[in-house]
């Protein structure tokens, strides 16, 4: 049965305010927006959203969360946003609220703060395009620490059609390391919401610990499973996760070589990147930063490698996901608290090469 273990957040948001937040911080304007950056170039698919995180698709509609607001909506062809469903129980507070979406078969999948926790419910889709409604919410996990800060959030299927699930520390940087807790971790379970019998630690939803916030989730071609994480003060990182692996937060940030911690295959200074939300396309690992306002492209054959696009152009990255037709889009995050929104942001860009 899915863990439904009440946590209370008070200490956690208390803990959170005293602990540096290290990486994703506001920076002072941002430049204007031209339409190319070196030898990328994009086009606005929407714009008018308000602090956007995640888009998914259900079957070809776009369907994308607001975290404040709490709303899901559908994305026309014409860049037209309409509601379907506000999620009543979602607190919006500092880096919570409604976070990463996920997509299976009929099911949308919500990751979002509550009162209490963050949590996942899951919704049966029903209509057609235009006319799309959520039904009523199953609960598929809950009591994952919650906080002002270091929320996680990010849920994504991967290939074993299991859901993964990747939770911050919630500003108590000690959780991490307990793998009794599910703060801190990369959480695998069904798409019920049961643990799978192949877990790295029994009946435990850990699979992979020791993280700060990781916050973007992919795989490549090969089936070798990347996320991005934000570090504290120093650096932020790319690891691959392997099953039961022990990625060093507190001990660890960055590339630490010490025994017993999985180092990132990749780190960034922390001002210039800020890593999200994660995807694969043509075959490199596309990274969305936001304090880093930057796409990164790494080759999943030689991740200690990067190329970089967009920088400064279009602000604050929060997710970049590839669509039913092969095109990449990403979005930006500039109307979150901590961005310099221009008067269209926030938008969906379809990015070329």
């Amino acid at each position: 049965m899915p863990r439904r273990t009440a946590v209370a957040v008070a200490g956690a948001i208390l803990a959170a305010a005293l602990v540096a937040c290290g990486t994703d911080s506001g920076d002072g304007p941002r430049a204007s927006v031209p339409v190319r950056s070196g030898e990328s170039a994009y086009d606005v698919v929407a714009s008018g959203l308000d602090a956007p995180w995640s888009i998914v698709f259900h079957r070809s509609i776009p369907l994308v969360s607001e975290r404040d607001s709490g709303r899901i909506v559908e994305i026309d062809s014409e860049g037209r946003q309409r509601e379907i469903a506000r999620i009543g129980e979602v607190r919006a507070i500092g880096e919570g609220g409604l976070l990463g979406l996920a997509v299976r078969g009929d099911h949308l999948y919500a990751y979002y703060t509550s009162d209490e926790d963050n949590r996942i419910d899951r919704f049966r889709i029903d209509g057609a395009p235009g006319a799309l409604s959520l039904g009523s919410p199953e609960r598929v996990l809950d009591g994952i620490p919650a906080a002002t800060n270091h929320n996680g959030g990010r849920i994504a299927f991967g290939p074993d059609g299991m859901l993964y699930v990747t939770t911050g520390d919630a500003g108590q940087p000690s959780t991490s390391q307990d793998r009794d807790s599910l703060g801190g971790k990369i959480l695998r379970m069904t798409p019920e919401g049961e643990v799978p019998q192949d877990n790295p630690f029994g009946d435990s939803y850990v699979y992979s610990y020791g993280h700060r916030n990781a916050q973007g989730l992919t795989w490549a071609p090969d089936g070798t499973m990347f996320a991005s994480e934000f570090g504290q003060n120093t650096w932020d990182e790319l690891n691959v996760i392997r099953p039961g692996g022990n990625y060093g937060w507190p001990t660890v940030e960055g590339i630490g070589r010490r025994p017993g911690y999985i180092d990132p295959v990749q780190q960034w200074a922390t001002r210039d990147a800020s890593p999200s939300g994660i995807t694969v396309h043509d075959g490199e690992v596309v990274i969305a930063n936001l304090r880093g306002e930057r796409l990164r492209r790494v080759p999943p054959a030689d991740p200690a490698t990067s190329t970089e696009s967009l920088t400064g152009r279009a602000g604050r990255l929060r997710d970049a996901v590839v669509a039913p037709d092969g095109s990449l889009w990403v979005l930006t995050n500039n109307t979150d608290g901590r961005g310099s929104p221009a008067p269209d942001d926030d938008r969906i860009l379809r990015v070329g090469d």
